[in-house]
């Protein structure tokens, strides 16, 4: 794609504007790979390029893009010319004439794989010129957001207008204007979000919401509006988002529509119309600040937005919307900002001190005041601040700071984003990764970048907690002081309580007058009762708000009753409302969790430990903390007990920071993993040298524990059983061992496992520790509990079945001697890296898909492992391509269904767009398996849940509220069972 350059003065040239770049440390091996580059030229390109390299700063920029940005370095090798004709042009013309000709190009485009493929060549091109400038510091950080911006309108305009041509070719449309068929049609794309304030960022998806008029004048009179509509959107989604060899153009979420789980992905007028007035809520006025109308039927478009302004922009202040606004804050500071401000894995988007925060800021306040004060009804951020600022609705120093630490941080993202082309908003998670984001954002260390993002976010968190500060969302204040010590006979106490939210509120207030008496063990010292009084009424509301309020207030005194020594931790509530909200929302939306909790109450100290706000501890931090509750163990019955209390502290810290949403998903898997592993080796430890003072060794001997299903995987969730396998060798010259009470081969093995699983299963003061699951195992129930290396060997190559091969992926040794593990590795590798028909073998991971439906059953969409198209489907597909190419591509192997995602895609044996869908539907299921398995003892259903829980699901799924998230699981299962049938099926 070829565009005009006006400006041939050679200041206006883009190499000659450059005046910042990236830090290129002298050990850095970039100005090799671009004289390489360099070198594979023709010799007027390269002297072309030496000549823009003059400038000064022009190579800088240059080198930072080969040292730092893969992606970037990937749109400069692959079109010289491009990058020539960019670094001469004058980059606002250069911008302008690309979307110009693009426009002419694509609605002339003969069919839609050219449309397809001249909408990429303008994203890779335009996409490396915005880079260059934003890089160089040609363009300030908001000219990048909207040179974004305009890109994405364009391409959404240019692919409207060319499906709407076809349309009237066909017959279907009579436009007046055959050149802009868009108007008069009807149908017109919302811009929501940082796409409506001009705002998007370097790698963002696009929010869009598609309306249509269905009595649209240039609709033909035989074509019903809703189908065609819909049909349209399927196809404007299709031409920006499919990939193919150039790529793609812009992710497309159409869930921000009204209740995405029940309507079609375009909805009429007159429809939308009529939900938000009757069931739009506080969230969606919020982001209807910044809609606008972006293609399509402008005029109608414009129409819809003023017929909205009543349901944004409130005349008065209602109390229920403001309360809806301090719980949208509340939820973002507990649930997701229980972690401290850092450097290394901060997210600079939703973190501490980050975009959101900022936003939020600026939002709430214009959704609050902007009925009154149309002023205040602005989409960009950054103006939104300046008139809030001159409105003295905020201080002119919160706007100066907040709009600066704004810039600063959209630049961090948008350097980020530029490294790989993904929608990331964290900072690396390793020092040595920083230091080279450092670098690549132009400072010369992680220290000097670090200074400068602290204070950033600081400022932003310092305004941030101050929101509101002091209001009462709920107007209680303006009541007399309730007593919640009067106990069930005062009627005013008890309407208190009902009005909050209780079901039995005559009950709560007898369990309440109990707390007030100070009679439990915890209240014996005055200043314990007086820090519990002043923090009563924060806690009771957080109780209220649980997802079973009379629940909660019982888990909670059965947590008090319990507590011996509780003034430590009482005071600490007190002066922590953010604590308050924690601890409510374990009692309330985990009863796994809560009950635990009030069983025992020392589990709070996890919570108390200032290491429970950081990074979650590693393998090795993890064996010295275990290592060190174990060490004063006086008796083996004390040792399990132990063992058993680590393990339920542990599981409780992690449920509660997937709770507060301060660890991902995989992260929580992976520490739930890391604490099984830990014990698992222990326990294998103790019990060895226990069973062998009793019974002996056998000369030679060899025991190691194979962690299958999701230990192998590191998959695991608060519930996960352990699949374990036991494998031995020994002597067979020496087949008895040398003890008092001796014991004979197999024999030995076999009694040293059910001592190994009575030590994880048998109920000791604090319980049990784990379930043990060993029907994985050669010959399941009717084969030795303990195998013997050889003969596992030998099933694995003879008798196994497809289905022990596909659990046999994920078997992963996680306890043995060095030399044993070895031989065990290479037995698995041998089995799955042996050639398979890949017909068969399709034929019996199919069988056993359809034999799981009709046992377990297939239909509930909240059954995340056996739903049609849920997590079963994508560990087989992972399992099925690892057996048929094991062969040949034995590099595909990996215990982890993401990694097998990812290395069957750079294998080339799993398409790209087929990846990406998998790999964020198990990402999803991920979240959504972790929320369910800590809050869920039954089947979940929505339709019963507590708002609590349906908050955090939502919150988990990362989706504005449960109805956009349900639309989404569905969308999911149904691309992920297409894709099932597609790979292993051949449909």
């Amino acid at each position: 794609m070829t565009a005009s350059a006006p400006g041939n003065a050679d200041e206006l040239r883009l190499a000659a504007r450059f005046v910042e770049a990236p830090y290129i440390a002298a050990s850095e091996q970039a100005e090799q790979k671009l004289a390489d580059w360099l070198a594979e030229l023709e010799p007027e390109q390269s002297a072309a390029l030496d000549a823009l390299f003059e400038a000064p700063v022009a190579k800088r920029v240059l080198l930072g893009i080969v040292a730092f940005s893969p992606y970037l370095f990937d749109l400069v090798r692959s079109d010289a010319a491009r990058l020539i004709r960019l670094l001469r042009s004058d980059p606002d013309r250069h911008l302008a004439a690309l979307i110009e000709t693009a426009f002419g190009e694509v609605f002339a485009a003969p069919g839609e794989t050219e449309v397809m493929r001249l909408l990429r060549r303008l994203k890779a091109e335009a996409a490396l010129l915005i880079a260059l400038c934003d890089i160089g510091g040609v363009w300030p950080v908001m000219r990048v957001t909207a040179a974004l911006t305009e890109l994405a309108c364009a391409s959404v305009q240019a692919g409207l207008r060319y499906l709407l041509r076809q349309e009237s070719v066909r017959g279907r449309l009579a436009p007046a204007d055959h050149e802009r068929p868009e108007q008069d049609s009807g149908l017109f794309v919302l811009a929501m979000g940082k796409m409506g304030a001009d705002e998007l960022n370097y790698s963002s998806d696009i929010d869009l919401i598609v309306f249509f008029d269905p009595k649209a004048p240039t609709l033909a009179r035989d074509i019903e509006p809703q189908p065609f509509f819909v049909r349209i959107t399927q196809g404007l989604a299709r031409l920006l988002q499919q990939r193919t060899g150039d790529g793609y153009v812009f992710r497309v979420d159409l869930r921000l529509r009204p209740d995405p789980a029940s309507t079609q992905v375009a909805i009429s007028t007159d429809a939308a119309l009529h939900y938000y007035e009757r069931e739009g809520r506080t969230w969606e006025r919020a982001a209807m600040i910044k809609a606008r109308p972006c293609a399509g039927d402008l005029i109608e478009g414009g129409a819809m937005i003023a017929d909205l302004s009543p349901f944004v922009w409130r005349k008065h202040l209602d109390f229920a919307a403001l309360a809806d606004v301090h719980e949208m804050k509340r939820q973002m500071q507990t649930y997701r900002g229980q972690s401290e401000i850092a450097v290394e894995g901060h997210n600079v988007k939703i973190g501490r001190g980050g975009i959101r925060e900022i936003e939020f800021f600026a939002q709430t306040q214009q959704l609050i005041a902007g009925g009154r004060h149309a002023e205040l009804r602005v989409r960009p951020t950054l103006a939104a601040l300046e008139v809030l600022a001159s409105s003295s609705w905020i201080t002119h120093e919160a706007r100066d700071e907040l709009s600066a630490a704004y810039q600063f941080l959209r630049r961090v993202e948008h350097r980020l984003q530029m490294v790989a082309d993904e929608q990331t908003h964290s900072l690396p998670e390793e020092v040595e990764a920083v230091e080279r984001f450092a670098q690549f954002f132009g400072y010369d260390s992680r220290e000097a970048f670090a200074s400068d993002l602290l204070a950033q976010l600081n400022i932003v968190q310092a305004h941030y907690s101050k929101l509101f500060e002091g209001d009462d969302p709920t107007g209680t204040v303006k009541l007399p002081p309730i007593n919640y010590g009067a106990g069930p006979e005062d009627q005013r106490l008890v309407n208190h309580l009902a009005t909050m939210g209780f079901e039995e509120p005559g009950k709560v207030a007898e369990t309440v007058l109990e707390w007030m008496r100070g009679e439990y063990r915890v209240f014996r010292t005055e200043s314990t009762r007086a820090a519990f009084a002043e923090f009563l009424p924060a806690l009771m509301d957080g109780l209220a708000h649980a997802d079973e309020p009379d629940r909660a207030v019982a888990a909670f005194d059965r947590f008090l009753q319990a507590l011996q020594r509780g003034g430590r931790l009482i005071t600490l509530l007190s002066q922590n409302r953010d604590l308050v909200a924690l601890v409510a929302l374990v009692l309330g939306a985990a009863p796994r969790l809560g009950d635990m909790l009030a069983r025992q109450p020392q589990l709070m100290d996890g919570l108390i430990d200032p290491r429970f706000f950081g990074a979650m501890p590693d393998q090795r931090e993890l064996s010295v903390r275990l290592a060190a509750t174990l060490k004063e163990a006086a008796a083996y019955e004390e040792f399990l007990d132990r063992l058993r209390l680590f393990g339920q502290e542990s599981l409780f810290l992690i449920g509660t920071r997937i709770l507060s949403g301060t660890v991902s998903a995989q992260q929580a898997s992976t520490a739930f993993a890391d604490v099984a592993e830990g014990i698992v080796h222990t326990v294998h430890g103790l019990v060895t040298d226990r069973f062998a003072a009793q019974h002996g060794r056998i000369r030679g001997q060899e025991t190691a524990i194979l962690a299958m299903g999701r230990l192998g995987s590191r998959e695991m969730t608060a519930s996960s059983d352990l699949d374990l396998i036991l494998l031995y060798d020994f002597d067979p010259e020496n087949p008895d061992s040398d003890g008092e009470k001796s014991l004979h081969g197999a024999h030995y093995f076999a009694r040293f496992t059910q001592r190994l699983i009575s030590a994880f299963t048998i109920r000791t003061n604090y319980g049990v520790l784990y379930e043990i699951d060993m029907r994985l195992r050669p010959s399941g129930r009717a084969g030795p509990l303990a195998s013997h290396i050889a003969s596992f060997a030998d099933y694995q190559e003879h008798e196994a079945w497809t289905w022990e091969h596909m659990a046999l992926t994920r078997a992963r040794v996680i306890s043995a001697s060095p030399g044993f593990r070895s031989r065990i590795e290479a037995v698995i590798r041998t089995a799955l890296t042996r050639p398979r028909d890949a017909a068969s073998v399709a034929h019996d991971v199919a069988d056993m898909r359809r034999a799981i439906a009709q046992e377990k059953g297939e239909d509930d969409l909240w059954n995340l492992k056996y739903a049609a198209g849920g997590t079963l489907d994508i560990d087989f597909i992972a399992q099925y391509l690892q057996l048929v190419h094991g062969a040949e591509k034995p590099e595909i192997l990996d215990v982890s269904t993401l990694e097998v995602l990812e290395k069957a895609e750079q294998l080339g044996v799993l398409p790209h767009a087929s990846a990406e869908v998998l790999r964020a539907a198990v990402r999803l299921y991920h979240d959504l398996t972790q929320i369910l398995r800590l809050c869920v003892s039954e089947r979940f259903n929505p339709e019963t849940a507590g708002d609590d829980l349906l908050h955090v699901m939502a919150r988990a799924g990362d989706a504005p509220d449960f109805s956009s998230l349900e639309a989404r699981m569905k969308e999911t299962q149904a691309e992920v069972r297409r894709l099932f049938g597609v790979i292993v099926e051949g449909r």
